[in-house]
């Protein structure tokens, strides 16, 4: 059973030690009062409770382009899609990844192979996720101390990085290990069987962003796919508790506060409302709220609620569903995401084992929000849900997952893939110009960094398109 992550004292003690292993190129100044050194295992907890974290800002940065949120107010940088400054997420990221290069190098030297497969497992999935929002990064000179201006790595040669951790992680994960992982690791509590599902799942998600290059092989994401999760049970999460809420609980409360966040876009809602689809989607109630008609309506993004004759109430999140309950489990990756991958994978060579993915996928995800029996079976009886194999497409597959990864950031690699090509999906009112009427590709680089490290940092627009996305 999944080891449940409700561990209190534990963590605070942990990131007070591990706040001084994140020393990198990112930390210019040494406080002589503090420890320089921390253990493996109050790293690991750090590690794991922080990366859950990164998907969560990578989720909140992104979700508007995505058309998941959508800002109260007209012409927010956020929902038109400027140049905004994401400096704290990408020195979470780097924080992230410094304490896993200095918990592999200690894992390695003891013999600690279950932490070293394991930090390498996060270690890819950090860099993967911040080469998929930038496009090239640093990496080889951040972590040795050798510079505070280390140089830019190619991002399609960092994404040989995340595949070549992946495999590392694999393999170490199955050797025999001095210390076992055990209550210190947040997402698994240990289980090394889940762990190495988790490796095979992220490789299957890696992977299938290549489709259309020359390396991509749709018979090696089928065979990652198979060697991933089986079912919901195995999902990466982290479970918050009482001293810290899931962080889109807290969105949800702080919006009840009149804080106005997580309000819903109208693409959402009207993707699961019987407005784009012939059918609704009985998951739209789990997942956002309604107004105080008991009505779903979204905000236009950059729009915002408009003039004061038009502004009204509006679906937002809400507190206590399955996302936004305080204890709610923060998800790193699904068993659902897993089967559209399968789903995409298997579409030109095999339609009717697409079909079943794509099948299994909203069965998942149902599941998950813990659909009634009787409304699951109305919606997949409808035939723009279950069309037959013949007659799916890929755009059916990216609708499914558009509503099965909500709020994850893995939806903004898919809609890069897709061109954004969701039914009904239009450009944001009051679009930045310097988009030219195109979505955007790729962020900014951080402001912190063109300060520090600017001579090093490429000259981008937010047009330009990284690796993979060609």
């Amino acid at each position: 059973m999944k080891f449940n992550n409700k561990i209190k004292a534990v963590l605070g003690t942990s990131m007070i030690l591990t706040a001084s292993a994140c020393d990198s190129y990112l930390d210019v100044n040494e406080n002589p009062n503090n420890p320089q050194d921390a253990p493996i295992s109050g790293l690991m907890t750090n590690i794991t409770y922080e990366t859950s974290l990164n998907v969560y800002r990578e989720g909140s940065a992104v979700s508007n382009y995505v058309q998941y949120l959508a800002s109260p107010n007209p012409a927010s940088g956020s929902d038109t899609m400027d140049p905004l400054n994401f400096s704290s997420m990408w020195f979470s990221l780097y924080n992230v990844m410094t304490d896993l290069y200095t918990m592999n190098e200690k894992a390695e030297a003891e013999g600690a192979f279950q932490y070293l497969g394991a930090g390498q497992v996060l270690m890819a999935m950090n860099l993967g996720m911040t080469v998929d929002l930038f496009g090239d990064v640093p990496f080889s000179e951040s972590f040795n101390f050798s510079t505070v201006t280390p140089a830019y790595d190619d991002d399609q040669v960092l994404y040989g990085n995340v595949m070549s951790l992946l495999d590392q992680g694999i393999s170490n994960l199955n050797r025999e290990s001095s210390s076992s992982i055990g209550n210190d690791d947040f997402i698994y509590g240990g289980d090394i069987d889940l762990w190495l599902k988790f490796a095979y799942t992220l490789k299957a998600r890696y992977m299938i962003h290549m489709k259309g290059s020359s390396g991509y092989s749709a018979s090696e994401v089928l065979a990652a796919a198979a060697n991933g999760f089986d079912s919901n049970a195995d999902n990466a999460s982290v479970t918050f508790f009482e001293q810290r809420f899931n962080p889109w609980a807290q969105d949800a409360i702080n919006n009840a506060n009149l804080l106005l966040t997580g309000w819903i876009s109208e693409q959402f809602i009207e993707a699961l409302d019987g407005t784009s689809y012939p059918t609704v989607d009985p998951r739209l109630k789990l997942m956002v709220g309604t107004t105080d008609d008991g009505e779903f309506i979204g905000t236009v993004n950059g729009a915002g609620r408009g003039n004061a004759p038009e502004q009204g109430a509006r679906s937002t999140l809400v507190e206590g569903q399955y996302y936004t309950s305080r204890q709610a489990p923060l998800l790193i990756a699904t068993y659902a995401e897993l089967k559209f991958i399968e789903a995409e994978a298997a579409f030109d060579t095999d339609k009717a084992a697409a079909y079943a993915a794509y099948l299994e996928g909203i069965n998942a995800h149902m599941d998950m929000l813990s659909v009634p029996a009787a409304e699951k079976a109305a919606y997949l009886a409808d035939a723009s849900v279950s069309m037959g194999a013949n007659a799916l497409t890929l755009a059916d597959i990216f609708k499914e997952k558009y509503v099965a990864l909500f709020l994850h950031p893995e939806t903004w690699n898919d809609a890069r893939r897709f061109n954004y090509a969701y039914k009904d999906m239009t450009l944001p009112e009051n679009l930045n110009p310097d988009l030219g009427n195109e979505y955007i590709r790729r962020l900014a680089y951080p402001d912190s960094e063109i300060s520090r490290n600017g001579s090093n940092v490429p000259s981008v627009s937010l047009l330009d398109r990284i690796w993979w996305d060609q």
